[in-house]
C-alpha cells in the first residue's frame, strides 16, 4: 500500500509558551487645572493623537495677568528703594571716614539697605509665582498619546487642585504595555527547565511575540521588561509585562491578546508533522519505514509545537523515514510503498523527483 514518508526536519528552535492578557497604555494622565478660573477655549480634537506640549485648554488669564502687572510694579518700587538705601549707605560710609556721622546712624543705613535687598527678593519671588500661575492658564499636553473627550465645556468655572474635576485624559500608546499572568505550575516548570540547563539560560530582556484576538500568527515583536516580585497568593499567578512598539497607534488599550514566550536559548532539534504522532496506551509513537519497506513503530518523547511541526526530543534520527500520510495503512510489520514528500506539506506534497517519475506514467 502506498504511504507518504518524510525525514525529520532539523531546525534551530526555541521552546515556547503561550499566555493570554490585555493591552494597556504605557502611560495614563488625567489633565487637571493648576489654577482656578473660567474655561475660555478648547484646542484639540477629541480622540485624536496629541504630542507633548500641545495646547489643550485656555483658562481666562486676565486676573492672573493683572496680578503679574501689579507685582512687576511693586518690584520696581522695591528696586528704587534699594537704590536709595544703597546710595545712603555709600554716603554714610564716606562721612564715617571723616567722623562726620555717628556709628549708630551708619548701622541704621546698613540695616535699611539689607531690608531693601530682602524686599526686592520677596517682590521678585512673588512675581515669579504670579508669572507661573499665568502660564498655568494655558494647559498643555504633559505626554504624547491619544486624548479622550473633553469632560468640561467652555464657559464653566473650574477649580484648581488634585481633587478638582479632570478636564480630559491622555493615554500613551507608543510603546504599548501588555500585562499577563503566568500560573504557578508553568512558572515552576519553566524555571526548573531553564535553571537545569545553563546553555539555555536567557540574559537580558526576554523577547516575545504577541497577537491580538483576530490574528492567528504572532506578528508583533516585543520584550518582557517587568516581572512582579511575588506570586499572588489568591490566584497563584505571577504578573508580567511586555513592551512593544505601536507607532501607527493600531493597538488600543483594553484589547485582548496572546503572548508567546521563548524559554531558554535556541537549540537544534528534530521535528515531524504533529499529525504523524500516534498514541499507544501511555506512550507516543510514530510509524517509520525501514530499508525493507516495512513499517516499524518507534516510541518518541515529544517537545513543543512550532507551527504544524512537533519537536521530537528522543526516539528518532535524521535517517528515519516517518509516515506522515496514509497512517491507516501503515500497520506495524506491513509492507508499504513509501513516497517521499515535503514534511512541511504532508498532504500530497510529493518530492520533485517523484513528480517527474509520475509524469510519463500519466501520459501513457
Amino acid at each position: 500500500m502506498p504511504v507518504s514518508v518524510a525525514p525529520p526536519v532539523r531546525q534551530t528552535v526555541t521552546d515556547m509558551a503561550q499566555f493570554t492578557g490585555r493591552f494597556e497604555a504605557s502611560g495614563l494622565v488625567e489633565v487637571r487645572p493648576q489654577v482656578s478660573g473660567t474655561l475660555e477655549s478648547v484646542h484639540f480634537t477629541e480622540g485624536a493623537l496629541v504630542k507633548i506640549r500641545d495646547l489643550l485648554f485656555i483658562i481666562d488669564p486676565r486676573t492672573y495677568q493683572a496680578n503679574v502687572d501689579q507685582l512687576r510694579a511693586q518690584l520696581e518700587v522695591a528696586r528704587t528703594r534699594l537704590d536709595l538705601a544703597k546710595s545712603e549707605l555709600n554716603r554714610g560710609q564716606e562721612l564715617r571716614q571723616g567722623g562726620n556721622i555717628a556709628a549708630s546712624t551708619l548701622q541704621e543705613r546698613q540695616q535699611a539697605f539689607l531690608e531693601a535687598q530682602a524686599n526686592v527678593q520677596a517682590a521678585q519671588s512673588a512675581l515669579n509665582v504670579a508669572e507661573l500661575n499665568l502660564s498655568f492658564t494655558s494647559i498643555e499636553a504633559p505626554i504624547s498619546g491619544r486624548i479622550g473627550r473633553k469632560l468640561v465645556t467652555e464657559g464653566n468655572l473650574i477649580a484648581a487642585g488634585a481633587n478638582s474635576q479632570a478636564l480630559t485624559t491622555i493615554a500613551a500608546i507608543d510603546p504599548m504595555h501588555f500585562y499577563f499572568s503566568v500560573d504557578e505550575q508553568s512558572f515552576l516548570r519553566y524555571r526548573r527547565t531553564v535553571e537545569s540547563n545553563p546553555n539555555r539560560r536567557m540574559e537580558g530582556p526576554i523577547p516575545v511575540k504577541l497577537a491580538i484576538s483576530d490574528e492567528g500568527e504572532f506578528t508583533h515583536d516585543g520584550y518582557i521588561d517587568f516581572a512582579d516580585n511575588r506570586l499572588d497568593a489568591q490566584s497563584g499567578t505571577l504578573l508580567l509585562r511586555a513592551v512593544l512598539p505601536n507607532p501607527d497607534g493600531f493597538l488600543t488599550p483594553g484589547l485582548f491578546g496572546r503572548v508567546q514566550i521563548g524559554i531558554g536559548r535556541p537549540y537544534e532539534a528534530l521535528l515531524v508533522p504533529d499529525a504523524a504522532i500516534q498514541s499507544d496506551q501511555t506512550r507516543k509513537v510514530v510509524m517509520t519505514v525501514d530499508a525493507g519497506n516495512t513499517v516499524v513503530p518507534k516510541p518518541v518523547e515529544l517537545g513543543e509545537m512550532h507551527g504544524a511541526l512537533r519537536v521530537i526530543r528522543s526516539g528518532l534520527t535524521t535517517d528515519d523515514k516517518v509516515v506522515v500520510n496514509g497512517l491507516i495503512r501503515a500497520r506495524p510489520g506491513a509492507k508499504v510503498a513509501p513516497q517521499v514528500v515535503d514534511p512541511t506539506k504532508p498532504e500530497g506534497g510529493a518530492s520533485p523527483r517523484q513528480d517527474a517519475a509520475a509524469q510519463p506514467t500519466s501520459a501513457k
